[in-house]
């Protein structure tokens, strides 16, 4: 279970934070949620897919590290194995709070039930005389723009709807061991529905922003032979 707890010098002085990747560290899994922002960034390693949430009532963005649940196939060792780290596993065990709303004040809050927090190993998140430390400094920066990216995306999840851009996405993987994997539940960018958009669509697309990230959501499915292989070499 979580414990959250707002960031401050007093309470979390003597913090450290384990930078490591493993298991262990709650590194083992599937996906995370990505933002339109860092859709070039992604792009390059991961799938980018997307997914109703609860309620039905909208989406959210994904990278895939895996077919299974629990499977992450970047982790290897003790270290991620891909030039990008999404924003939401990089910040980790820190995350936003705050009251919501467009005007609140984001906030720093740590998890302090992570297994990545200790007080004798890691990186210090605040220096001997209690000020931020440079590691400190690039989280807040880091939780500044997954925070700006969500807000964001709001504005790019109603186009994509607007204009029909999500259809239902299904993957059936068979492996070299004669395994089968088949993805389900999620959505990929309609690519027939995209190349029959106007001009003048486009172009709105364009002003507002949108139609980078869905052309890089769209590159990113490039990289699903690559997960594929990864799959394999894990036997």
């Amino acid at each position: 279970m979580s414990d959250h707890q707002l960031l401050n010098v007093a309470a979390h002085r003597d913090l450290r934070v384990r930078r490591e990747r493993s298991e262990a560290l709650g590194d083992a899994v599937m996906t995370a949620l990505v933002v339109p922002d860092e859709f070039r960034q992604v792009q390059a390693s991961y799938p980018i897919l997307f997914r109703q949430n609860r309620e039905r009532d909208g989406f959210a963005a994904l990278a895939l590290f895996g077919f299974d649940a629990g499977e992450n196939l970047f982790l290897v060792g003790d270290r991620w194995d891909a030039p990008y780290l999404p924003l939401s596993i990089d910040i980790q065990p820190f995350l936003i709070g705050g009251a919501p709303g467009a005007d609140a004040t984001p906030k720093a809050v740590v998890d302090m039930n992570s297994p990545r927090l200790a007080t004798d190993d890691g990186v210090r998140v605040f220096d001997r005389e209690g000020r931020p430390s440079p590691y400190l400094d690039v989280i807040l920066e880091r939780l500044g723009a997954l925070d700006a990216g969500y807000r964001g995306s709001a504005a790019f999840f109603d186009a994509l709807e607007r204009y029909q851009l999500l259809e239902p996405f299904t993957l059936e993987v068979t492996l070299d061991s004669g395994a089968t994997n088949r993805l389900v539940g999620f959505h990929a960018i309609a690519e027939e529905r995209l190349a029959e958009l106007d001009a003048a669509t486009l172009g709105k697309l364009n002003a507002d922003g949108h139609l980078l990230p869905i052309y890089m959501a769209v590159a990113s499915l490039a990289n699903l032979p690559a997960l594929i292989a990864r799959k394999n070499r894990r036997g």
